[in-house]
């Protein structure tokens, strides 16, 4: 199974599966509508919180986990209404029942018609369409696989690391484009791991200086907020290729653009881009 260019194992697709449609699931309500629904409130993992795009819950509401049995068994109005309360709140995974009846004739029947939610029972047979589709929605593909060898070679240097992360999907939550940066740059366990700004922050200051050439392998480029926070850095593998992981996901992989394609998906309102240059090793 080849996703945005990238090889996935069946193990690695497993994993996606308990990730995107698990067992129980949490749906964001307020305390009356809690209170009709049931279900039971527990800790968000890393990969439930990402899936679901669930970074707290606004003011007035909280989690409340049900399974698919518990949500068949309640009322149709109420049903209606904790799914849809769902698109209120921008909770993921709330797709049209039309994108989706063609392969799954069932979702029709489990609230409106018009929205679903999926369980491991609609996704069972479907798994690879319905993952593909999902990670690969609004995401470039990697092009690491385009990179010249002589390319590779160049940046083996001042990059020990990048070749063996480009073109890789994360085993689980967590891993970010700060650990992506330096552990691309050779330090050892940086790409499993949150890496939080403090101690990005410290390597920056510590394994770069200032300025740099988006040509030329070892440029690492910072994006600032403009409170001067730093929220998110590439690196550069020479002759216009760029090195990077969009997010914490798990669905998020390194992967390799141009550096003009990084740069462009990167940019957010307010974001300025500095350079910094990799000092030699």
């Amino acid at each position: 199974m080849r996703v945005l260019g990238i090889d996935v194992s069946p193990d690695l697709l497993e994993r996606w599966v308990g990730w995107f449609a698990p067992e129980a699931q949490p749906f964001l309500a307020d305390d009356a509508l809690a209170a009709a629904v049931g279900g039971r409130e527990e800790e968000l993992t890393d990969e439930v919180r990402d899936t679901f795009c669930l970074y707290g819950p606004p003011e007035g509401l909280r989690h409340v986990w049900l399974d698919e049995q518990q949500l068949l068994d309640l009322p149709r109005v109420l049903r209606v209404r904790l799914v849809r309360e769902q698109l209120a709140h921008e909770r993921e995974l709330v797709p049209s029942v039309r994108g989706w009846v063609d392969v799954v004739p069932r979702v029709r029947e489990q609230v409106d018609g018009h929205r679903f939610v999926w369980w491991p029972s609609l996704l069972a047979g479907h798994e690879q369409d319905v993952l593909t589709a999902y990670v690969e929605e609004g995401r470039r593909p990697s092009r690491h696989e385009e990179v010249p060898a002589s390319v590779w070679s160049a940046a083996t240097d001042v990059l020990p690391g990048a070749r063996r992360l480009a073109g890789t999907f994360p085993p689980a939550s967590g891993p970010n484009c700060f650990g992506a940066v330096m552990a691309a740059a050779g330090v050892d366990g940086a790409e499993d791991v949150w890496m939080v700004r403090e101690p990005f922050e410290e390597w920056l200051a510590t394994a770069t200086r200032p300025g740099g050439r988006d040509d030329e392998p070892g440029t690492v480029l910072v994006w600032r907020s403009p409170d001067g926070l730093v929220q998110h850095a590439a690196v550069t593998l020479g002759s216009g290729w760029a090195l990077h992981k969009p997010s914490q996901g798990w669905m998020s992989p390194t992967k390799v653009l141009t550096v003009v394609e990084c740069r462009a998906s990167s940019r957010a309102p307010g974001r300025r881009l500095e350079r910094r240059t990799l000092r030699a090793r």
